[in-house]
């Protein structure tokens, strides 16, 4: 089975001048727990840095899923 829609939420672990490693979660938390992800620093849309939070979110109506950043506090 295919999910249609989901949000993954992700914290920046570490990162080095090309890649970031990144902890996922399901949003709802539900069975497997969280997983490891590797991902390139210019696939994520906004300044990398460790305790950052990203969000892999995908709609029923969109193709593919889109990286996204969390909202800077103003």
């Amino acid at each position: 089975m295919t999910l249609s829609s989901f949000v993954l939420v992700g914290t920046i672990l570490s990162y080095d001048d090309v890649r970031s490693t990144v902890e996922f979660n399901l949003n709802p938390a539900v069975n497997g727990g969280p997983a490891i992800a590797i991902l390139q620093n210019t696939a994520i849309p906004c300044q990398v840095e460790v305790g950052k939070k990203i969000y892999v979110v995908k709609d029923e109506k969109k193709k593919y899923p889109a990286i996204v950043c969390e909202k800077e506090v103003e």
